[in-house]
């Protein structure tokens, strides 16, 4: 059915329809819409069957879903920021403990200094956690990819993140075509969990583990994961059969079938992505758009078939790695070894820093001209902010916090310009 609604709505409407029997909820923005619409829902007997259960922390919320998962119930929780570092220890035991607990990351910048926008460093720190991460492009792929997740984390019995960008998709009114609960029930079956604390079959659950069965626990962990990606792309498949539209998968392309140079990326900016192609496409140049959809198990096989053609690949990043620069480009990297692929790295958009269509072609441009000299590239970086620093601290050891320097610098440019601060 088709309904005009925000995106964390249509979210939630959709987490409902996968009939979770336990919800733990613990509000921090981007996110806090999603778990309240899902504590009306339940508070109106929409969603039947449901512990809405209302934590003091995010910790407490993944250690709750934990728990819930162990006694058999179809848990789902979601947090953002600050919200998932502080969960951490319980989102490795999650994974460890091999439970298929749903969470959506609303993708939001890590502090300090305090951010509440959106970029891609949330859920990216937690890529080595063991968790299945999938990438919304639209608020309709965050509809479809919840449904879907259900379905990936039971069957193989590993939790799953769905990361939509913060703001720029929860908070966004569009249309999107909500499922029918029979239409969802006939593609997600009935929770039936692998494991399940049971008396009649009593057995330890987090049991430690010494030196001489770590290594295996990890590999078994690492092949599990592996062995989810056809488990990625078939459930894509399947979901696109029964409902009319592909929104899963590993990877989509975008006027690739001559590209000389493709961009890569993932998130809500491939729609800004594929305007600025579509123009120069108009204008001649042979550019198209790989899409990654499933970020963790990085799909390498995938990747390096739909970029196995271009002369070049441009990787948009959304956060970046103090002291490396390039998270996303390495997964890339590796997929690529071997091929003639020239590569190169543009961090864009951190914090909520609007990516403009003119700043995506002319960095594009420099790209194919060889014109990008360092890696990473930062986007739209402002030089002059950066001098001025630099020079404050070559002068003077005392310079105080950088943050508060920058605003300062910020304030007096605006107010210079007689703009409001």
């Amino acid at each position: 059915m088709l309904k005009q609604l925000e995106g964390s709505q249509g979210v939630a409407q959709a987490v409902a329809l996968c009939r979770p029997e336990v919800v733990c909820a613990y509000p921090i923005s981007p996110q806090t819409h999603i778990v309240e619409n899902l504590g009306l829902l339940c508070r109106k007997g929409e969603l039947q069957d449901c512990e809405y259960i209302n934590v003091e922390s995010e910790f407490a919320a993944m250690s709750v879903a934990i728990g819930a998962s162990v006694a058999g119930a179809r848990a789902y929780t979601a947090t953002a920021s600050q919200g998932l570092l502080y969960m951490v220890e319980a989102v490795y035991n999650c994974s460890g403990l091999g439970l298929p607990v749903v969470m959506t990351v609303a993708n939001r910048a890590i502090g300090a200094p305090i951010n509440i926008w959106n970029d891609h460093s949330d859920s990216m720190s937690q890529r080595d956690s063991g968790w299945i991460q999938l990438f919304c492009e639209t608020n309709q792929e965050a509809v479809d990819l919840h449904i879907q997740a259900f379905r990936i984390a039971e069957e193989i019995s590993i939790p799953v993140m769905v990361c939509m960008d913060g703001f720029v998709l929860t908070h966004a009114f569009e249309r999107m075509d909500i499922p029918t609960q029979e239409e969802v029930d006939a593609f997600l079956p009935p929770y039936e969990p692998r494991q399940v604390l049971d008396p009649a079959q009593p057995y330890s659950i987090g049991a430690m583990v010494g030196p001489e069965a770590f290594t295996e626990v990890r590999y078994l962990a690492h092949r599990r994961m592996m062995d989810a990606i056809p488990v990625v792309e078939r459930v894509g498949k399947e979901f696109a059969e029964k409902f009319g539209r592909a929104s899963g998968g590993l990877v989509s392309s975008y006027r690739m079938e001559d590209a000389e140079v493709a961009v890569f990326a993932m998130g809500s900016i491939l729609g800004t992505i594929k305007d600025t192609v579509d123009a120069m496409r108009d204008a001649g140049v042979k550019i198209g758009v790989v899409g990654l959809k499933c970020y963790r198990p990085f799909p390498d096989a995938a990747v390096r078939e739909a970029l196995k053609n271009v002369k070049r690949v441009v990787i948009i990043e959304r956060t970046v790695s103090a002291g490396t620069g390039a998270v996303l480009s390495l997964d890339v990297m590796r997929a690529l070894r071997g091929l003639a692929v020239e590569q190169n790295t543009v961090v864009a958009g951190l914090g909520g820093r609007a990516v403009t269509r003119a700043s995506l072609e002319d960095v594009f441009k420099k790209a194919m001209a060889g014109e990008i000299t360092e890696e990473p590239h930062f986007l739209d970086l402002d030089a002059s902010l950066i001098a001025r620093q630099l020079e404050r601290e070559g002068a003077a050891r005392h310079t105080g916090p950088i943050p508060e320097a920058l605003n300062r610098d910020v304030a007096e440019r605006k107010l210079a310009r007689g703009e409001e601060i």
